[in-house]
C-alpha cells in the first residue's frame, strides 16, 4: 500500500510541476497543497517520554474536472526526526497516506460519489461530537483533527434549501498508533501481572470486530437553512452500523510473553443532529447524538450533547473583533454494568470551556484564540492559547501553548498522561 501512495504522491508533484509550464495540456487539472515545519517542546511531560518532538508534513492535492465529472486526490505525508534516529527514540509516526481518491459526478439536481473522502459534520468550537464519519489517525498531534479519508458512495438530492445524502461506507478501518516515546502514547509501557512479573505491554492494530469489517455503515442525512429573521441551519443524521467510538480490550499473547491491546469496533443504531441559529451577533450551537449499541456486551447505548453560545464585539479596536464562547458538554452511559466514560476514556463527559476569539480583521487572517476547559465532575482543567497568521500569502504561522491539569483522584485520560505543558510552532508554505 505505501508503494502505491508514494506512487500516486510522486505522480501529482510532477503533474504540479507540469501544469505550471504548459497550462494548455492541463486546462482540467488544478493542483494546491501545503508544506509544514513543526516543533514542539513539552515543559512539563512523562519523564520516560521525549521532551520535543520535530515533524516535516506536505499535503498535496489535486482536481481534475470536466463538465458535470470531478475526479479529486489528496495524499499527505509525515516525517518525525526521531523516526530516523536510534530504534529506541522512534515515534512511529511517519507515514505515506492517501486521504482521499474519488470520482464525483453532477446532475441537475443530484450528485453521486464514490471512493475514498472525508466529510465535515458539527457546529461547536472545542469538540465537534457528531463529526463521526472518518477517524482521526492516532499518530498525529491529538489536538488537531487529523482525520483519514473512508471508502464510501454518496448519493446527494439538492433541494431549494437544503439537500439529502444516502452514503454507505464500505468498510471500517484499523488504526496504527504512534510508539511510546512519543508524549500522546497513552498506554504504559509495560504492566506488572503479578508482584514479581511485569509484562511488556503491546498495542496491535488489527481490529476486533463481530463479524467482519466489511459490514457496511449506512447514513441518511439531511441538511437545511431557513431564510427567517434568525437564519438556523441544521442537520439530522441515521446511521446504522460501526460507531465512531471504540473501545480497547487486553489479552495474554500466545506466548506468555507480553500483554496485547486491540481497538474493538461494534455496530449501533445512531440518530445525531448539529445547528446554528444566529440572533444579531450572537450564535447558538448544538450538537446531540443517541447511540443504541446492538451487538457488543461491554459497551452500552449512551448520549452525548454539546451546547454552545458565541457573541461577537465587532470593532473592538480599529477593524478587530473579539468573539466571547461558551460551550458544555455531557457524555451519558445507561447501562451500569458497561464500561462507564473513565473506561472509554472520553474526556468531555461533563466539561465548560470559557475562551474568546480575537480577529485581527487586518488582512493577513490573524487571529487569537483560546481559553479554559474545566471538568465539572474530576476536577481537572486544560488551558490553551493559539495564533495564526498568514505571511506574503503563500504561508502561515501558528503557534500554540497549552496545560493541562489532570485529575488527582479518577483514572481519567489527563490522569493517564499526567501534569502536561508544551508550546508549539507552525510554519507553513502553501502552493
Amino acid at each position: 500500500m505505501k508503494q502505491i501512495i508514494f506512487i500516486l504522491f510522486s505522480l501529482v508533484i510532477s503533474m504540479k510541476l507540469a501544469a505550471d509550464s504548459d497550462k494548455t495540456i492541463f486546462d482540467n487539472f488544478s493542483f494546491q497543497g501545503h508544506i509544514d515545519i513543526t516543533y514542539q517542546a513539552y515543559l512539563l511531560k512523562p519523564k520516560a517520554k521525549e521532551g520535543e518532538n520535530f515533524t516535516a508534513a506536505a499535503v498535496l492535492e489535486s482536481k481534475y474536472a470536466k463538465d458535470e465529472l470531478e475526479v479529486n486526490v489528496k495524499l499527505k505525508a509525515q516525517q518525525d526526526y526521531y523516526d530516523l534516529v536510534e530504534n529506541s527514540k522512534h515515534t512511529d509516526r511517519s507515514y505515506l497516506r492517501l486521504d482521499e481518491l474519488y470520482t464525483q459526478y453532477d446532475f441537475e439536481n443530484d450528485q453521486i460519489s464514490l471512493g475514498k473522502s472525508i466529510k465535515f459534520w458539527g457546529a461547536l468550537e472545542v469538540r465537534n461530537i457528531t463529526d463521526a464519519f472518518n477517524l482521526v489517525d492516532l499518530r498525529s498531534d491529538p489536538f488537531e483533527n487529523d482525520k483519514v479519508g473512508s471508502w464510501n458512495f454518496t448519493y446527494t438530492h439538492y433541494t431549494d434549501n437544503g439537500e439529502f445524502s444516502a452514503i454507505v461506507k464500505f468498510y471500517e478501518q484499523s488504526r496504527e498508533m504512534s510508539a511510546y516515546p512519543y508524549v500522546y502514547y497513552y498506554f504504559p509501557k509495560e504492566v506488572a501481572v503479578s508482584p514479581t512479573l511485569s509484562l511488556p505491554f503491546v498495542y496491535d492494530k488489527k481490529l476486533i470486530t463481530k463479524s467482519t469489517e466489511y459490514d457496511p455503515s449506512i447514513y441518511l442525512k439531511y441538511s437545511a437553512s431557513t431564510e427567517t429573521e434568525y437564519p438556523l441551519d441544521y442537520a439530522l443524521i441515521l446511521e446504522k452500523g460501526y460507531d465512531s467510538q471504540r473501545y480497547y480490550t487486553t489479552a495474554l499473547s500466545a506466548d506468555a510473553t507480553e500483554l496485547i491491546s486491540h481497538e474493538n469496533a461494534y455496530m449501533v443504531n445512531k440518530l445525531s443532529t448539529y445547528a446554528t441559529l444566529v440572533a444579531g451577533s450572537t450564535l447558538f450551537k448544538l450538537e446531540a447524538l443517541y447511540a443504541n449499541v446492538i451487538d457488543d456486551d461491554i459497551v452500552g447505548d449512551y448520549s452525548h450533547i454539546g451546547l454552545g453560545i458565541e457573541h461577537t464585539l465587532t470593532q473592538i479596536y480599529k477593524e478587530a473583533d473579539l468573539g466571547i464562547i461558551c460551550e458544555y458538554y455531557n457524555y451519558t452511559t445507561y447501562d451500569k454494568n458497561k464500561m462507564d466514560d473513565l473506561a472509554l476514556f472520553e474526556v468531555f463527559q461533563n466539561d465548560l470551556f470559557l475562551g474568546a476569539r480575537y480577529s485581527f480583521n487586518n488582512g493577513n487572517d490573524a487571529s487569537l484564540i483560546g481559553g479554559a476547559i474545566v471538568d465539572l465532575e474530576y476536577d481537572e482543567q486544560v488551558y490553551y492559547l493559539e495564533y495564526e497568521s498568514r505571511v506574503a500569502e503563500i504561508f502561515k504561522v501558528k503557534t500554540d501553548f497549552r496545560y493541562i491539569e489532570p485529575s488527582k483522584n479518577d483514572p481519567t485520560a489527563f490522569n493517564l498522561m499526567g501534569r502536561h505543558a508544551r508550546v508549539s510552532l507552525n510554519l507553513s508554505y502553501y502552493f
